[in-house]
């Protein structure tokens, strides 16, 4: 179950990551490209990922 959790944190991170940067401008192609309210929700979904990975490495089985 750990290896699941933790890449379902990196998915999360991945994805936070490029909705930040849609909606930053910074990549460009998309209908979410300089939209504010991907720049806000990106970085949401980043940390929600790196919470996980951190719980799913310290949780012991």
């Amino acid at each position: 179950m750990r290896p699941l959790l933790i890449v379902l944190g990196v998915l999360l991170l991945l994805v936070g990551g490029v909705w930040t940067f849609q909606g930053l401008g910074y990549l460009e192609g998309s209908p979410m490209t300089g939209v504010d309210t991907w720049a806000m929700i990106g970085p949401i979904v980043a940390g929600l990922g790196v919470a996980l990975m951190i719980v799913a490495a310290r949780k012991r089985e």
